[in-house]
């Protein structure tokens, strides 16, 4: 996986024979200011979160994409490259160089000198979900006791001495929880951390108070708010005090740990298997409220026997479901690659998109996968697949299971996962607007279909440059009939006695309406469709009849607006897998 300017630390080859490196060459062929004028960059030196150092075989340009990733992610999902280049502490042509990479896997879009998280990057944390089964088998419990109960319900994870959370079912209202699919925790602070904490040993006890120590203010957890004041002996014992009534009630409470006015609830989801006669928790379930609706106290007598009776169910779920059978492994992920490096040249750096195909190895039905079988699946040779493991390791991204098998850790999910959790069907088709705008030369847009199935309401536009254009802007409401977004969407839910139009609509895969909403008006449509195949949304460019004639709509832009589509759909589906995506 050594590609010889990106500055590898020590290694074997693809052979498995040792590779002499310095370890001291920088990926852009030594440009990096000099040591005294730099503090340590990324993927030199120590694992900041382990204190590790970093082992001989480790992939350093794979460090180093995961830590622009994590800085991206810390960012909310858009940082300027000047900005990353301070973040991770990289000279700015290695900066330029993964971001390049990047790019070309469709896991970051620059725009100027900015950098924005893609939503194609959730495959990675797709891949850590489905290998948990977790959400495919409890979400829907989880979403139904939310309706029930009318507050929001989350499902979370033990990440060392934090919690992370696999699902969230939020409520729409003026004083919502932002909590996020893969935001960290600090367990102390949390209702479902005292319960993680019953199956913690002495050693793990002795890691969180040294993290303690180092980070009293909680200052590494961007998703809560800092303490005012760095936690004392006092807090410690409170942690410990919870911890010991966590374990003898089987509940949890958390009362303002994590702000003032955040309450909450949680109940620990035990796992099938057992050591000896005790099944640790799977995950936790917790109903989180504010104090303007819920005291703990009446958290604790008014809901907590309800949110018990549904963990009861999401036991019950979890002891009768099977292991997901293995299915057909994916074979020769990386492939790919190869082709990129050769039409990139240098600006691509292989062994970071090799090192990265690593982690959609696994998922559904691969939970756990050898070193054979990652190489399988990857089509890697065993020592480059070796190497990325190893980086993994000490990264916390991966773990070994035993049985010389290796599984994902919930630190996938701070790849981009959370603040990509969040993104709307307008937010995907943005930049696909924008390039097919600038592709065809005519304004395009996004329409939903309203409830009444009366109207098209526009969600998303990018206009062209031109003097005479067609004059509609995001939030625009149409006749749903007289358009073509309308069409396309009106003809999902044809059936056999609809009008001829919208069968012959739905048949051929798009509309085109000539001047029928407005004279000199014409517009093209393809639709849009979620995971299940249903058309959500319509893709559409609207332009004066004099500048295409009807034929050239057909023969020129709807080949454009079809491979839009596909790729509005790809973003879409990769972000829905285990979220949900507003279609406003």
């Amino acid at each position: 996986m050594n590609d010889d300017p990106e500055g590898s630390a020590p290694s074997a080859d693809e052979k498995g024979a040792p590779v002499k490196n310095a370890g001291a060459a920088t990926e852009d062929g030594g440009t990096a200011a000099p040591a005294q004028e730099r503090t340590t960059p990324a993927g030199e030196g120590t694992t900041p979160a382990t204190g590790a150092t970093t082992p001989d075989e480790a992939v350093t340009p794979l460090i180093r994409g995961i830590a622009v990733l994590r800085e991206l992610t810390e960012a909310d999902g858009t940082l300027s490259l000047s900005g990353l280049e301070r973040a991770t502490r990289l000279a700015r042509s290695t900066v330029d160089r993964i971001t390049a990479t990047l790019a070309r896997m469709g896991y970051v879009r620059v725009d100027g000198r900015d950098v924005h998280l893609s939503p194609r990057l959730m495959e990675l944390g797709n891949a850590y979900l489905a290998a948990l089964h977790l959400p495919a088998l409890l979400a829907s419990r989880a979403d139904a006791l939310a309706d029930e109960l009318d507050e929001s319900v989350s499902l979370a994870v033990a990440d060392r001495d934090g919690i992370r959370f696999i699902h969230q079912a939020t409520r729409r209202r003026a004083m919502s929880l932002s909590f996020r699919i893969g935001d960290l925790l600090p367990a102390e602070r949390t209702a479902p951390g005292p319960l993680f904490a019953t199956e913690w040993t002495a050693t793990d006890w002795q890691r969180w108070r040294e993290r303690r120590a180092a980070d009293p203010r909680d200052l590494s957890f961007t998703a809560v708010p800092p303490r005012k004041y760095g936690a004392d002996a006092r807090d410690d014992e409170m942690f410990v005090s919870r911890t010991r009534e966590a374990a003898a009630n089987g509940w949890a409470l958390d009362d303002q740990l994590i702000e003032p006015g955040l309450v909450a609830v949680s109940v620990p989801v035990r796992s099938p298997q057992t050591v000896g006669d005790h099944r640790r928790p799977a995950c936790v379930a917790s109903v989180v409220s504010h104090t303007s609706r819920h005291t703990a106290h009446s958290l604790r007598t008014t809901l907590l026997p309800r949110l018990q009776a549904a963990v009861t169910q999401m036991e019950r779920e979890l002891d009768r479901t099977p292991p997901s059978p293995p299915g057909t492994p994916p074979s020769d992920l990386a492939l790919w690659t190869g082709a990129s490096k050769q039409q990139l040249g240098r600006d691509f750096i292989e062994s970071l998109a090799r090192g990265l195909t690593v982690l959609t190895a696994f998922g559904e039905g691969r939970p756990e996968l050898t070193l054979t079988e990652v190489a399988q699946a990857t089509g890697l040779a065993r020592a480059t697949a070796r190497r990325a493991l190893i980086t993994y390791e000490h990264l916390d991204l991966v773990t070994s299971t035993g049985d010389r098998t290796f599984a994902l850790t919930p630190q996938v999910l701070s790849l981009g996962f959370p603040p990509l959790s969040r993104t709307t069907l307008p937010d995907i088709a943005h930049p696909h607007l924008a390039d097919l705008t600038s592709r065809i030369h005519e304004s395009t847009s996004l329409a939903v279909l309203s409830d009444s199935g009366e109207e098209i309401q526009y969600t998303a536009r990018v206009a062209t440059g031109r003097v005479m254009s067609v004059n509609i802007t995001s939030g625009t409401r149409l006749p749903a009939y007289a358009t073509a977004p309308g069409r396309v969407l009106l003809s999902d839910r044809a059936t056999k006695a609809t009008a001829d139009t919208l069968a012959s609509i739905r048949s051929q895969g798009y509309a085109l309406v000539d001047e029928e909403l407005e004279e000199g008006l014409r517009s093209l449509a393809v639709p849009i469709r979620d995971r299940s195949g249903r058309v959500v949304s319509a893709l559409s460019t609207a332009m004066h009849a004099s500048r295409h004639s009807l034929r050239e709509c057909v023969t020129d832009l709807l080949p454009e607006l079809t491979t839009t589509a596909t790729r509005i759909e790809s973003d879409l589906h990769t972000a829905a897998r285990f979220t949900h995506v507003p279609l406003t």
